[in-house]
């Protein structure tokens, strides 16, 4: 190729990564974007295409990089240059541990008593699995984990996934800088992640650190990039090049202007008290942290002081980790109840005997489904293991090995709900049991009421979360139906519920009457029944009573219906008491157009396009988005797939757009929309 041919894409392949470094930099670090995701996606698409037309333009560094490699049959050896040697662990969680610690440093370094306190960097001790980068001119060239301090495993590939993990340092980056740091997962990934993972009935994680290591050892990278990590730097291994800053703290600012994730939760302390303060101040924003934690780290924060405390064994003076109470604790399982969630969903708690766990006294703890119980061979009166972290729901993650004194027979899920004795049912492939209940059921009651009584629903104006409560805890309302017996005498005698208010909630009951059917299907909160299902089902049948008599195979001809939504309407429509409720709700007033049941004819330009919506939109909310694609003619789904043709992300988008990302689906943001829109005719 031509050196005049070259330089323009040389010049621009250059610039890409760049460009796509800072806002990767933006994105995952600061959690601050400049840039809307369909353009970052823009340009990371025009450097994938000139990399492929022009590969020796494909650099180490480059963002197209970062998964990249085959299937490995195992992990090299790296030997460390400098050992990733482990610090000693104060397990006394009480202020004791900080003030032993800064008397043992300050009698290693023969301080007097009238000598002033000790500057200290105080940081936390994330509970994950430690790594260290290995930087050469700046460009991310090795990535080793800690094995046994001396050798560890060559795992660069999987930790290139890691967004938060910069391929090029920033700045005036010194010629070789090995990092040290935590690769960790939070704890809102983790649900999420071990949510897909029952969705699927596949194995779940115990908890996120387990979670991360084995994402960081996959020997398929591309494996690893479905697990979503994160990265905190702590500290360095091998240096040359660079004049390091003389305190530990100015080290990892000096990290932090290179590009690298360094935690804000730290602080300079002086002496022990200033530890003591620390360590509280941790332990009261622990459970508030999106991450675990099992203590904190003190260090003598400056070098030259480090340099002069050296190493006793193979831990250094200088630093200790302070412990917080274990957030993992045995007890035994005294039994199991199952309450009946707001939705219908059984699931199975367990009874504990009550342990001091996670900074709090446990009693009860999810068992998540029956599948999750049996898999992890859980039985009443077995010893078991009671995980909680941070405000996440206490769960029991397995049983402690070892032989049972007595037969316990397997746990059942009942046939009949427990409160209000109707069938239940697991759909054919689901992992959950629930009620069939529905709006006859005590326990679904109040969340129905708040479904039906919606905006998007019934739109009853006035009806809240708390006047619900009263509603139905005073026992004024049973039923849906018995909303619209209500009156200004009734309402106004409820708690800041004044003869004006009541008037205006029995004026939007009575607005409610007239609506659609869609509507009122939606309203009634039929599962797997969203607004687009509704839509679909008033559309082909065109009244209520065509599609009450409606078989299985019969709603299998409505668009969009698979089998399990097909099975739900009909399950939801055989209940008597389902059915008496939407007599008694047509009684009582409610009407809609009825029409032949044919689709609506006029041309829709978006017609036969299907969006995905994700995040916070800049001035439109979710609704009204949703409401722009509808009147177009396109459906809004609530989960991507590879028939979905755009998902609109908007500002803190979540793992759709990961997903979305992982397809190839073509990503709009609100003005993306807008111009698709104008552009069809809209």
């Amino acid at each position: 190729m031509s050196q005049a041919k070259q330089d323009p894409e040389t010049t621009r392949a250059e610039h890409l990564r760049q460009l796509l470094h800072h806002h990767a930099h933006r994105y995952y670090v600061l959690d601050a974007p400049e840039l809307p995701d369909a353009e970052y996606d823009r340009l990371f698409q025009e450097l994938q295409a000139i990399e492929a037309e022009h590969p020796e333009l494909r650099t180490p560094d480059s963002p197209t990089q970062r998964v990249i490699g085959q299937v490995l049959a195992g992990f090299l050896p790296v030997r460390h240059a400098v050992p990733m040697l482990s610090i000693r662990t104060e397990t006394d969680t009480t202020a004791a541990g900080a003030t032993a610690f800064d008397e043992r440093v300050r009698r290693e370094l023969e301080l007097g008593a009238d000598a002033p306190p000790l500057e200290y960097n105080a940081e936390l001790k994330f509970d994950g699995l430690a790594i260290n980068l290995r930087y050469e001119a700046g460009v991310l060239v090795q990535a080793a984990t800690r094995g046994d301090g001396e050798t560890g495993e060559d795992v660069t590939q999987n930790i290139r996934t890691i967004g938060q993990i910069p391929l090029r340092l920033s700045g005036d980056a010194p010629p070789l800088l090995e990092v040290r740091g935590e690769v960790y997962m939070r704890r809102d990934a983790f649900e999420r992640m071990n949510d897909r993972q029952r969705e699927k009935g596949d194995k779940t994680f115990v908890n996120p650190r387990n979670a991360a290591a084995g994402a960081v050892r996959q020997l398929d990278p591309a494996m690893a990039a479905r697990r979503p990590l994160s990265f905190y730097a702590y500290g360095l291994g091998a240096v040359a090049g660079w004049e390091r800053p003389a305190t530990h703290s100015k080290t990892l600012d000096a990290l932090q202007s290179f590009g690298l994730p360094v935690c804000a939760d730290r602080a300079v302390a002086l002496g022990a008290a200033g530890l003591v303060d620390f360590h509280r101040a941790m332990g009261d924003k622990r459970d508030a942290l999106p991450f675990d934690i099992d203590g904190v780290v003190y260090k003598v924060n400056r070098v030259e002081l480090q340099k002069r405390l050296g190493f006793v064994t193979r831990e250094p003076r200088w630093a200790v980790a302070h412990k917080y109470p274990a957030q993992e604790q045995m007890t035994r399982l005294n039994g199991i109840d199952i309450p009946v969630g707001r939705t219908g969903k059984l699931t199975p708690v367990a009874k504990l005997a009550p342990v001091f766990v996670g900074g709090t006294t446990v009693s009860n703890a999810t068992l998540h489904n029956v599948f999750e119980l049996r898999r992890k061979g859980v039985r009443v009166g077995d010893t078991v293991i009671v995980r909680r972290a941070g405000d996440v729901i206490p769960e029991v993650v397995g049983r402690v090995p070892g032989p049972r004194t007595a037969y316990v027979p397997n746990f059942r899920m009942p046939r009949q709900c427990p409160v209000c004795g109707s069938a239940v049912l697991r759909e054919q492939g689901g992992i959950d049991h629930r009620c069939t209940g529905g709006l006859f059921c005590a326990a679904q009651r109040k969340q129905a009421l708040l479904h039906f009584a919606g905006r998007r629903a019934m739109d009853v104006e006035g009806l809240g979360d708390k006047l619900v409560d009263q509603l139905v805890d005073g026992g004024l309302i049973r039923s849906l139906p018995e909303l619209y017996t209500l009156d200004v005498a009734k309402l106004s005698g409820l708690d800041r519920m004044a003869d004006k208010s009541a008037a205006n909630l029995v004026a939007g009951l009575a607005k409610s009457k007239q609506t659609t059917l869609a509507r009122f299907l939606y309203a009634l909160g039929i599962r797997h029944v969203g607004e687009t299902t509704a839509k679909d089902l008033a559309r082909h049948f065109g009244g209520i009573d065509r599609l009450l008599a409606a078989s299985v195979e019969q709603l299998l001809q409505v668009d969009d219906v698979g089998p399990v939504v097909a099975q739900s309407v009909h399950t939801f429509f055989q209940q008597p008491h389902n059915r008496e409720v939407v007599d008694q709700l047509r009684a009582a007033g409610i009407s809609w157009a009825e029409s032949d049941g044919k689709a609506d004819t006029a041309p829709q330009p978006l017609a036969g396009q299907t969006f995905v919506l994700t995040g916070t939109l800049p001035t439109l909310s979710r609704d009204e988005a949703k409401d722009l694609i509808e009147a177009a003619g396109g459906k809004v789904s609530g989960s991507v797939s590879k028939k979905t043709h755009y998902v609109l992300a908007g500002a803190e988008a979540g793992s759709k757009l990961d997903k979305a990302r992982e397809l190839g689906i073509t990503l709009l943001d609100e003005d993306g929309l807008r111009a698709l829109l104008h552009a069809a005719g809209a």
